[in-house]
């Protein structure tokens, strides 16, 4: 299966800090924005993963997370000239996702809570079935987000873009499974009003032919759509607490691909050694010499 993390976009409602950089290479804390969504494709055991973005903005993802070699997994780049809508991934990437199923994740969507690698997991198994999944969380204003409706048995009936009368509140999320005949769908897409090929209109493509699944993050589940700086500071002091109180890293890509056997104990304490300097660093040389792999 491969993965695509789509960090496109212009990050204007983040302006000025944003006109020099990519919003997904801002800090969350410890850590870039864009390790919180690779973390999903990574925990979703994922390891071809191709990263989408501005042309300005592609060598500063290049020189964060190179060709992946160093994690035990496979990065490409590829550039989003215009603002072509999120469908529009299946597009750039169809080459790299040659006939297989494929999930993508928005750059700056942060997805915390227990449980999620068993709901990747079964995500994964839809979409090898020939089926697409989405994920659904309830939020206060869902009129600000693509909204889906569900029937008394919890299946999904409808979606709406932004809705100004939502018919639920659960909001679709910025990460999707699809089976292998996403590219081929992706073609027969329209551009919408905004001249945006819209997620919405491809998800509906798999909910009216009665293939799409939606599942409903709990009440104990933390999602983040990053769009402003208040939104960013405040997953940041979510994140700072999280890993004080617990002691566990969030979204370490080097712990992930350590405990998923992708790389070994020397190349972790290879990585740890090149942040020496820092409390990431430290804890990744303390994970690898507290363990034998």
């Amino acid at each position: 299966m491969k993965g695509i993390v789509l960090a496109g976009g212009h990050g204007k409602r983040m302006y000025p800090i944003t006109r020099a950089t990519s919003k997904q290479l801002l800090p969350v804390y410890d850590k870039p924005l864009i390790y919180y969504s690779m973390s999903v494709l990574l925990e979703a055991g994922i390891r071809d993963i191709l990263v989408i973005a501005k042309p300005e903005h592609l060598d500063g993802f290049r020189a964060l997370l190179g060709d992946g070699s160093q994690l035990g997994i496979s990065i490409e780049y590829r550039p989003q000239p215009v603002r072509g809508g999120i469908a529009e991934a299946f597009l750039i990437g169809d080459d790299f996702i040659d006939g297989e199923p494929c999930a993508l994740v928005l750059g700056d969507n942060i997805f915390y809570g227990s449980g999620f690698t068993e709901e990747l997991a079964h995500a994964k198994e839809n979409a090898e079935k020939g089926q697409a999944t989405l994920f659904g969380y309830r939020v206060e204003h869902p009129e600000n987000f693509g909204v889906v409706e569900f029937d008394d048995e919890g299946n999904a009936i409808s979606l709406e873009e932004k809705p100004v009368e939502p018919r639920s509140n659960y909001c679709v999320t910025g990460l999707y499974f699809y089976d292998k005949r996403v590219c081929e769908f992706a073609k027969q897409l329209q551009p919408s009003t905004r001249g945006e090929l819209e997620i919405t209109d491809l998800n509906r493509m798999y909910l009216d032919e009665g293939s799409l699944k939606v599942e409903r993050l709990g009440r104990d589940f933390a999602w983040f759509d990053t769009g402003t700086v208040d939104s960013l500071f405040n997953v940041s002091e979510f994140i700072r607490v999280v890993q004080k109180n617990t002691g566990v890293k969030v979204a370490s890509l080097e712990e992930i691909a350590y405990d998923a056997g992708w790389i070994r104990r020397a190349q972790l304490l290879k990585l740890a050694d090149s942040l020496k300097k820092t409390e990431y660093g430290r804890y990744l040389e303390k994970i690898a010499l507290s363990t034998r792999r």
